[in-house]
């Protein structure tokens, strides 16, 4: 208490000192100024980058740009400020008044009263071009310059977007969040396909593990969620994942992140796809709300004709045999091209911890996948096996009672009927803007022969 107390008085002995004469400009985003209704000549000051500049004998004009919008921000200036210091891609810092802009193509303009150049940028040089679209397979191979392009930034501004939505979805519904670990013991998937982690320095003895057993970057945080689900009914996890697949793909990265609940008292798989349902409408409509030119850009020029539809709720069965990326395709365009739901797999094709619906001859699980235009699956989930005798037998069969014998501690202690799903927040985003390639919506994508910085 007596700290406090402390920071307090500090606190109001600083802001005691005298203001000076002439009030300073205030910084302002780029998105902040665009917003002012009614300019009045507000001394403001602007930071970002160029991205036109057009020189008139008496008149001066820049577009300035700081990340916060995709519009910029209208700069007009004496010509005398010409320089060759100012040019498309250099950093300015631009003080001046906001004005009501003459033009209906913006409301407002900032009149400079003083321009700074705060990093040049050889324009020739620059690999993008101004007013030149560059294809996105070029960009990509410019991972530390192409987020200073319009459709990189607009997917990046969405893609922050939607991590605040997807939190605020989970916030408002009652869910905890839970940091899983990135390294694990477990192999969620059973596919195989891992990353082990090992120091890059060896160990005294060789013949060690550094935790004492082989760990690996994890591919899912479903397991670690299922102990938390034992004491909070509701729980979520949002970070890394990783799959050291030997694919190019464009539905496939070697790090991607992951958006996986857990419910604890769930016996429904129609309430399980409720859940998955609502998550996916009400963040994509949050995008839609607060994004709307980002998404419009990327509609526009990357995918021509993308809309949000609808749902419909199929149940669809082809036996024998998983479901590959071209089947999953044509059975969301036989049901008009809308989102749709399949349920019920058989269980020789799905992982040990999903419930067995005991259905004679089929021996289905209750598994559930959605499947989205564009994209494929989208969310993966399941009931979860919380009977005991029927776990057991399963992790018996494949060989793995002793590694999950802490599994199945799950079951002994207090065990419920629960479920959950994960979704691919980078599948998430080619879906709603129509990204064709999984590598253009994720800031760094690292896949099979390429790590770039």
């Amino acid at each position: 208490m007596f700290g406090a107390r402390c920071l307090l008085r500090a606190l109001r002995s600083c802001s005691s000192a005298p203001c000076p004469r002439q009030r300073p400009a205030a910084r302002v985003s780029v998105r902040g100024a665009l917003g002012v209704q009614s300019a009045n000549g507000e001394r403001v000051k602007v930071q970002g980058w160029i991205r036109s500049i057009r020189s008139q004998k008496e008149v001066l004009f820049l577009h300035v740009n700081d990340g916060s919008s995709l519009e910029s921000l209208q700069v007009v200036a004496d010509s005398s400020f010409d320089s060759r210091e100012l040019a498309f891609g250099s950093s300015v810092e631009v003080q001046g008044q906001l004005v009501k802009s003459p033009s209906k193509k913006q409301n407002v303009e900032l009149k400079a009263e003083k321009i700074e150049v705060v990093g040049s940028c050889d324009a020739k040089a620059f690999p993008f071009k101004y007013k030149e679209r560059h294809p996105l397979e070029y960009l990509r191979q410019y991972p530390h310059l192409r987020c200073r392009t319009n459709v990189l930034g607009s997917v990046l501004r969405v893609r922050s977007e939607a991590t605040a939505a997807i939190h605020s979805f989970f916030k408002d519904s009652g869910f905890v969040h839970i940091h899983t670990p990135v390294i694990t013991s477990n192999d969620c998937e059973g596919a195989g396909e891992l990353f082990q982690v090992e120091p890059s320095s060896k160990i005294k003895v060789p013949e060690e593990n550094f935790f004492n057993i082989p760990v690996f970057l994890t591919v899912s945080g479903q397991l670690h969620l299922e102990v938390m689900s034992g004491a909070f009914t509701q729980v979520f996890t949002f970070g890394p994942t990783f799959r050291a697949e030997n694919s190019q793909s464009r539905r496939h990265l070697a790090e991607f992140y992951m958006v996986e609940a857990e419910i604890s008292f769930l016996e429904s798989l129609q309430d399980l796809m409720q859940v998955m349902e609502s998550l996916f409408k009400t963040t994509a409509m949050t995008v839609l709300s607060n994004c709307p030119k980002d998404v419009e850009l990327c509609h526009k020029f990357l995918a021509p004709g993308q809309k949000i539809r609808t749902y419909a709720k199929k149940q669809l069965s082809n036996w024998g045999a998983d479901l590959h990326t071209e089947h999953e395709k044509y059975l969301v365009k036989h049901c008009g091209d809308i989102p749709v739901f399949v349920i019920n797999y058989p269980l020789v094709l799905k992982p040990f911890y999903m419930r067995d619906n005991e259905d004679g001859p089929q021996h289905t699980v209750a598994a559930v996948d959605l499947l989205v235009p564009g994209v494929g699956e989208l969310f993966g989930g399941s009931l979860r096996e919380e009977r005991y005798h029927l776990l057991e037998q399963q992790l018996a069969r494949l060989g793995l009672t002793e590694a999950y014998q802490w599994y199945l501690d799950l079951r002994r202690f207090g065990s419920v009927p629960h479920g959950g799903f994960g979704m691919g927040f980078e599948r998430y985003l080619q879906c709603i803007l129509g990204i064709d390639n999984i590598k253009d919506v994720i800031p760094f994508p690292r896949f099979t022969h390429s790590c770039l910085l």
